[in-house]
C-alpha cells in the first residue's frame, strides 16, 4: 500500500470514529423526544462534556471509562460502536481502493453511499440490541436505498436496469421471515426482521443474501447457546434459557457485514 493510501486509510478509520460517536447520539436520543445536535451530558450528574471529551475512543481510554466529575463508568457502547464503525468505513475504502488512482470520484461517490448504508444498519444494530424492535423508519430507509443503489452499475455509476431476479430477491427473502411471522403470530420472529431482510436481498442479491441470512442463523446460534451456558455458570439471579427473547437483527447485519465484505458466499462452496 503506498503512503498516499496509507493517509486516506487512516482517514476513513478516523472520519469512522467521529460518524460513530454521533452513532451513539442516533441510538441513544431516537425516539425520545431529544433533539440529536444537542450537547451531550454524563447520564448521571448531567455534566456538560467538554471539547476534549469528545475525542472518540481516546477520549474514553484516558477518563479511564469515568466521568471526569462524578466518576460513574461510562458505557462500554461508546468506544466500541466508534472503533467498528472506524473499522467498517475502513473497509468500504479497503474494498474500492482500486479506484483511488483510476477513478477518484467514483471512490467517493461509492464511499458515502455505503457510508450511509452501514451508519443506518449500525444504528438499527444498536437499538434492536437495546429494546427488541427494529424502527420501520430506518429499515425502510435500508431497504429503499438498496432498492436504489440497484439501478446503478457502481463500476461506472451509470444507470442500470436490473433485471427481475435481483429485483425480486428482497421480496423472496423476504417472504420467509413473513410466514415465520404471520403462523407464530409474531411470537416467532418479528416483522421486522422481515424487512431488513427485504433490504438485505437487494441490497446484496440473492445468493449472497441468502448466504448473509444463513450465517446469522449460525451466529445467533453460537453466541445464543455461548451466553446460556455463561449466564447458567455465572449467575443465578439472571439466566438466559430456550424461552429468553433475543433480538434478530443484529444477527442479520452481523451476517451482511461478513458477505460484503468477504464476499463469503456459502453456495459456492455448496457447488
Amino acid at each position: 500500500m503506498e503512503s498516499l493510501e496509507i493517509i486516506i486509510a487512516v482517514g476513513y478509520f478516523v472520519f469512522g470514529t467521529i460518524i460513530g460517536s454521533f452513532l451513539n447520539v442516533v441510538s441513544l436520543r431516537y425516539n425520545t423526544g431529544k433533539m440529536l445536535l444537542g450537547r451531550s451530558g454524563c447520564f448521571s450528574c448531567a455534566k456538560e462534556l467538554k471539547w476534549f471529551e469528545l475525542f472518540p475512543v481516546l477520549s474514553f481510554i484516558f477518563q479511564l471509562g469515568k466521568c471526569t466529575k462524578c466518576k460513574s463508568k461510562i458505557s462500554i457502547q461508546y468506544p466500541i460502536v466508534e472503533f467498528l464503525t472506524g473499522i467498517i468505513f475502513l473497509g468500504i475504502f479497503l474494498k474500492f481502493s482500486a479506484l483511488l488512482f483510476t477513478a477518484p470520484h467514483y471512490l467517493l461517490l461509492l464511499s458515502l453511499y455505503f457510508m450511509v448504508i452501514f451508519s443506518i444498519l449500525i444504528v438499527i444494530f444498536i437499538y434492536d440490541l437495546k429494546h427488541k424492535i427494529i424502527p420501520d423508519d430506518l429499515v425502510y430507509t435500508f431497504a429503499s436505498l438498496s432498492l436504489l443503489g440497484m439501478f446503478f452499475e457502481f463500476s461506472t455509476l451509470e444507470l442500470s436496469i436490473p433485471t427481475l431476479l435481483p429485483f425480486f430477491s428482497g421480496p423472496i427473502l423476504f417472504l420467509p421471515f413473513f410466514l415465520l411471522w404471520f403462523l407464530s403470530g409474531g411470537k416467532w420472529i418479528g416483522l421486522g426482521d422481515g424487512k431488513l431482510a427485504l433490504g438485505m436481498g437487494w441490497f446484496l442479491g440473492l445468493s449472497l443474501g441468502a448466504s448473509a441470512i444463513l450465517y446469522s442463523f449460525w451466529i445467533g446460534a453460537l453466541i445464543s447457546v455461548a451466553l446460556m451456558l455463561f449466564f447458567s455458570l455465572n449467575s443465578r439471579d439472571k439466566r438466559i434459557t430456550m424461552k429468553s427473547e433475543i433480538p434478530f437483527g443484529p444477527f442479520l447485519i452481523l451476517g451482511l457485514v461478513l458477505v460484503f465484505f468477504f464476499e463469503i458466499n456459502i453456495f459456492n462452496f455448496i457447488l
